[in-house]
């Protein structure tokens, strides 16, 4: 199979949907073709188009045309334009209302090497400064000495924070479209850092749960049904897209040693980069240093005879390996590097964790400040002008030393009953394995 699959070729590149209409309609058979199969898709009745004679040899030529292998490049100049054409084309041809939907995004295929080695610089790997630094901290100042990640931090933020009145507190389609443009246009390694920073301390953790200013761009009075976020979600070409993109790289296998398709810990963290700034937007559900969960702000309550589908859905979130290790490794600044057909592929650390360089004392960070001494909502709102809620800065104004003896005086850090299941010991000791090696001198 393989040595007829080399001597056919490799397959062909897709082009994106904007392309592969322009190339259909330079072609008279192909233009005539799309706009009966566009017709016959309209009412969504996949009957008819089986029924329908005309319909059928449509689709005949639209499967050996560009358009049914064509894809979209994420933040492209006509994205939301290339998506409506892909969906208006696949909508049609999927077997109804599909659990999942493939990404209709051209596939992540380079790794995180090179931001997953800046994530260790800052990762605390180096003892003398694990015990001081907020990795968190660290990446907002990191962003501040960057024009560009700067200015549209700042612009999010300002705009989350903006209270409109008494009973509006933020406008949320503002902040989630000022967080969308942030996460668009700002690179990974200023984006990633802020999302998927570790953390040791609950000082650091509320700063990573705090990044989207989660009561406005998260957080609402009631949660809706998991299954009725994702009905909206889908009803939007664009959010649908990032979806279908979520669940296509992020869709937790056990046939692989991250528990990711094709171990690309960079496609997870992506796509779940691109949820955010929608109504589907995800988070960190607590400022717990033991454990990763996260989750939309839904529940299945009321899901009635479809509660199985919605925990289902809820799960890929709250209990996905896949997610879970992409966002530790990148925290402990591991990447996977695999050997071409190696069947028994290693997690490897990369090379030499430098030390971390020192940020200016003086560098404004804008967001909610939890810095690593205090977590405080008091200063950074203090600095943006705005009045402090006093029911929150009760709750939030501890230092860390208050939370780890006045809570629980017994313990140093908060632990997870779940913590110690055994899926998630057999992660970590395969993301171990490669320090261990070395260290044994194997």
């Amino acid at each position: 199979d393989e040595m007829l699959r080399s001597l056919a070729g490799p397959p062909p590149v897709p082009v994106d949907c904007v392309r592969a209409t322009e190339l259909c309609a330079a072609e008279s058979g192909c233009s005539s073709r799309y706009r009966t199969l566009r017709q016959c898709l309209a009412g969504r009745d996949r009957n008819t188009l089986l029924a329908n004679r005309e319909c059928q040899l449509a689709l005949g030529v639209l499967q050996e045309s560009p358009l049914e292998r064509c894809r979209c490049k994420r933040g492209m100049k006509k994205e939301l334009q290339c998506l409506q054409i892909y969906w208006s084309i696949h909508l049609g041809l999927a077997e109804g209302e599909e659990f999942y939907e493939a990404s209709p995004y051209e596939p992540v295929t380079s790794r995180l090497s090179d931001i997953f080695r800046l994530a260790s610089i800052f990762s605390g790997m180096d003892p003398a400064t694990t015990s001081k630094s907020n990795h968190c901290l660290d990446a907002a100042k990191a962003c501040n000495l960057n024009d560009n990640c700067k200015r549209l931090r700042s612009g999010y933020i300002s705009t989350c924070s903006r209270e409109l009145s008494a009973t509006e507190p933020c406008s949320r389609r503002k902040c989630h479209k000022a967080l969308r443009q942030f996460f668009d246009r700002v690179p990974g390694e200023f984006t990633f850092r802020l999302l998927f920073c570790s953390c040791k301390d609950p000082a650091c953790a509320e700063r990573r749960r705090q990044t989207i200013v989660p009561s406005c761009s998260y957080e609402d009075k009631e949660k809706p049904n998991c299954l009725d976020l994702r009905g909206a979600c889908r009803a939007d070409h664009l959010c649908r897209s990032r979806l279908a993109d979520f669940h296509t790289n992020c869709q937790a296998t056990f046939q692989s040693l991250t528990n990711c398709p094709g171990d690309n810990f960079q496609a997870c963290l992506g796509s779940y980069a691109g949820l955010i700034g929608f109504d589907i937007t995800p988070n960190y559900v607590d400022a717990s240093t033991t454990s990763i969960t996260i989750s939309p702000w839904c529940s299945c309550k009321g899901s009635g005879n479809m509660e199985e589908e919605c925990e289902k859905f809820l799960r890929d979130f709250t209990e996905n390996p896949c997610l879970r290790n992409a966002i530790q490794a990148f925290g402990n600044g591991t990447d996977v590097n695999l050997a071409p057909k190696n069947p028994n592929p290693a997690v490897t650390v990369l090379p030499k964790v430098e030390k971390s360089p020192v940020l200016p004392d003086d560098v404004n960070d804008s967001n909610t400040a939890y810095d690593t001494s205090v977590i405080s909502t008091c200063t950074s709102l203090q600095e943006q002008g705005l009045k402090p809620n006093q029911s929150k800065e009760q709750s939030l104004c501890y230092s860390q030393a208050q939370l780890t003896t006045d809570v629980m005086p017994d313990q140093k850090t908060f632990t997870d009953p779940k913590a110690g299941s055994s899926r998630q010991r057999e992660s970590r000791i395969l993301l171990l394995i490669p320090v261990l090696i070395p260290a044994l001198g194997l």
